[in-house]
This record gives C-alpha cells, sequence and structure tokens, in this order.
C-alpha cells in the first residue's frame, strides 16, 4: 500500500486509503461552510506569518501572498460571491491539488481559496519544491499552533498537504475520491493527470500551458516622469525575474506601441533602467542560465525570428523580432525578451492566442485598454495589468472565478 508523507499538519506518513477516509469524515464542531470562521481565523493567522519582516525579506513573493490572505482582502472576495437569486452556496466536497513545481507558492492560492470556500483539500507537494515552500509549509504548521483548539481540530481534519513520488495508486485514488480535481502545469502535466477517472459528478478545473507578454505606450512613455520610468522598470522586474521569468504570467515579449522612432528610444531608454534595476537587486544569473540565455538567442536566430541581438551583461538579453507577428512564446532562458514595435494595439489583435494570460502594460488609458479586450473578444488573453502586477494573484484567474469554480449552488423552494 502506497502511503504518503503528511507535510502540513505534521504527521506520521499515512495509507492513501486512510486519508481519503479521514478527509472524507466530518470534522469536530462540523462540517465547514462557505467562509466558515474557523478557516477564516486559521487562514488570517497564516498570513501574519507570512507578513512577518524576516520571512517578508527573504521571500519577497510570500509577502505578496500574505497580503492576499489578511483578514480584509478575504471578507472582499467573500463578498463578490452570487448566491444567484436566492440560492444557497455550499462547498464542493474533497478537492485535490496537483500545482507546478517551479512557481513553487501557486497551491497556497489554490488551496486558500478552496478552503475558503469551505471544502476538505488534499494538495500534492512537489519534493522538488524547496525554498519558498518550505517557508509556507513552517509558516502553516506554525500557524496551527496558535489558533484556537476548536479551530486547530478542524483545520487538522480537512486540510493536508502531502508529498509522495510518482504512483499510479495514489494518484489514481486522490482523483477518484475527489468532487474536484485542480491541476496547474504544462500541457503534459495535464494530460498525465487526466488518465485517472474521476467520479462520473466530479470534474477538472486546469491551468494548462499559459504565455504573457508586455506592451508600453510610447506616448504614455514620453509623458512618464522619470520616477514613474523608474518604477515602470522595477514592476517589470518583479514580474519577470521573481520565478526567473517561468511563471505563466511573466512577460515574453515586450510590443512597443507607437511610432518607430519614439519605440526605437523609448525602449533603449527602458532596458537602461532595467539594467540598473538588475544592480540595484544585485540579481546574479547563474552561468548555466546564461548560457541557456545565448543558446536560445542564436538559436531564435538561425530560425531566422530574430533580426537583433543585444545583452546587457547575463541578466538581460533582447531579441529584436525579424517580423512581430512572429511572437516566441517558450521560455527562451530568465531575463531574456522578444523586442518589436507596432503603431497600434489593433494590430496584435490577429497573433494573440487562447494560450496568452496576462498582459502586462505601460502608459495606456483604461479606454485604450478596455477597446482592445473588446477587439481580442475573448479569444485570448484574460488579464490586462499594470507592470508590477503581472504576479498579483486575484481570485479571478485564467477566466476562473475560482471561489465561485469551489462553490456549488442548491436552489430551495417552498
Amino acid at each position: 500500500m502506497s502511503t504518503l508523507t503528511q507535510r502540513f499538519p505534521v504527521a506520521p506518513s499515512v495509507a492513501v486509503t486512510d486519508l481519503v477516509d479521514e478527509l472524507r469524515a466530518s470534522p469536530p464542531g462540523g462540517r465547514l461552510r462557505v467562509g466558515d470562521p474557523r478557516v477564516v481565523e486559521f487562514i488570517t493567522k497564516f498570513a501574519r506569518k507570512l507578513l512577518a519582516p524576516a520571512t517578508a525579506r527573504r521571500f519577497p513573493e510570500l509577502a505578496s501572498l500574505g497580503f492576499f490572505l489578511r483578514k480584509g482582502e478575504i471578507a472582499k472576495a467573500l463578498s463578490t460571491l452570487d448566491t444567484a437569486g436566492g440560492a444557497l452556496r455550499f462547498p464542493r466536497g474533497l478537492v485535490f491539488h496537483v500545482p507546478p513545481a517551479n512557481v513553487d507558492t501557486i497551491f497556497v492560492y489554490s488551496w486558500a481559496l478552496s478552503a475558503l470556500a469551505g471544502n476538505h483539500n488534499v494538495v500534492r507537494v512537489s519534493s522538488r519544491s524547496a525554498g519558498a515552500a518550505e517557508a509556507v509549509l513552517e509558516a502553516l504548521n506554525a500557524a496551527l499552533s496558535e489558533v484556537d483548539p476548536d479551530t486547530a481540530a478542524a483545520i487538522t481534519a480537512t486540510q493536508r498537504m502531502v508529498t509522495y513520488d510518482r504512483s499510479d495508486e495514489v494518484s489514481g485514488a486522490l482523483s477518484l475520491a475527489a468532487d474536484l480535481r485542480v491541476i496547474w502545469g504544462g500541457d503534459g502535466s495535464v494530460a498525465a493527470l487526466r488518465q485517472y477517472p474521476l467520479a462520473p459528478h466530479a470534474r477538472d478545473l486546469t491551468f494548462p500551458d499559459r504565455s504573457s507578454f508586455a506592451v508600453a505606450s510610447v506616448a504614455g512613455w514620453q509623458r512618464a516622469s522619470s520616477d514613474q520610468r523608474r518604477a515602470a522598470a522595477e514592476g517589470f522586474y518583479n514580474d519577470s525575474y521573481w520565478f526567473d521569468q517561468a511563471a505563466c504570467s511573466s512577460p515574453r515579449a515586450v510590443f512597443w506601441v507607437g511610432d518607430a522612432d519614439g519605440a526605437r528610444v523609448a525602449g533603449q531608454e527602458f532596458r537602461t533602467l532595467l539594467a540598473e534595476v538588475l544592480v540595484a537587486k544585485q540579481h546574479v544569473t547563474e552561468p548555466a542560465m546564461a548560457v541557456q540565455k545565448r543558446v536560445s538567442a542564436y538559436g531564435a536566430a538561425v530560425d531566422g525570428l530574430v533580426k537583433e541581438i543585444a545583452f546587457e551583461g547575463n541578466g538581460l538579453a533582447t531579441l529584436e523580432l525579424t517580423d512581430s507577428a512572429v511572437m516566441p512564446r517558450e521560455w527562451l532562458g530568465a531575463g531574456t525578451f522578444a523586442n518589436a514595435q507596432v503603431d497600434s494595439l489593433s494590430d496584435l489583435v490577429p497573433i494573440v492566442l487562447r494560450k496568452d494570460q496576462t498582459v502586462g502594460q505601460f502608459g495606456f488609458t483604461t479606454e485604450e485598454l478596455t477597446a482592445f479586450a473588446y477587439e481580442l473578444a475573448g479569444r485570448g488573453v484574460d488579464r490586462i495589468v499594470p507592470f508590477g502586477s503581472a504576479l498579483t494573484f486575484s481570485a479571478v484567474w485564467d477566466g476562473y472565478d475560482l471561489l465561485a469554480e469551489f462553490s456549488r449552488l442548491v436552489t430551495v423552494q417552498a
């Protein structure tokens, strides 16, 4: 019988059949509800752990997570739930989460929203996770030891984070027991998990391969003050370098929108500022990554996609596209960005694909961005956000209202 290592709450290894039985049972104090006060109390305590200066300094992305899980933010998110004409909202049941290993905090957002919806959850934490993921698990276990005993008992009975080696038996059992399976990762990961059947009533919520790009207004850049330009470069750095540009919402291309001469000047000014941010942040590019970037850049040139390559040390590579309509979406190495000029946002509409997720933007008006979204008409792009907000998680992600997805409606008529 395959066993799982319980990372949160810390406990002896457990057989998958026993874990499923425990998670299906009604917890002390009764089953969880949407917005259950016990879950809110625990997550609020957990958020304070993440916002502690020592933790936030070591892992800046955890400060963003802690902010997202503050009590006021939780209340705001729960207030958006629509009860659809008086219908009652309930948890879906047991949710099985399979997050990616390359963005090692995404599982917390998924788990927290599902728990706030009142679900019992089991999260597979990759054995390759380290750093921020380990800090998260430490904070979770520390928070559990400080909450009210009744809250601790309910959380212990309903929320589990586990690690296990690749196992058809375990993945199959957890999938079959789940009312909802949440799969983050590449297309291959989604396909691999889908080989394990779900119960007839259950379904998948998938977050497959996505790509993102950035747009900057030439006119907006020219209007911006020096402080605004530097802030844009710092925001772009956060969007791109926190997860080595591997996050689905990190930009892999930058389009300058406006006249060609202005785009050339603005682009060079922006890259100069970005290089200065890299120095100020003491960003270090590992030798293997530096090699990877050059191999990818020269490969793109050989393929005819790139007409010019510029390296700013090992931290920043700019690949000038031969044709702005041919945008490379694959990861080319941390700090590697395709670059092109277009006359208007409308020029980008034909090249957008369904897999395009986030557009980071600088210098555009709300009216311009709204018009762009309407032109896209839902055929691609789920988010348009300012530079610095690409990695800011929201309860609406990839076009899904997650709290709504993690809950179900029951109608009652007398």
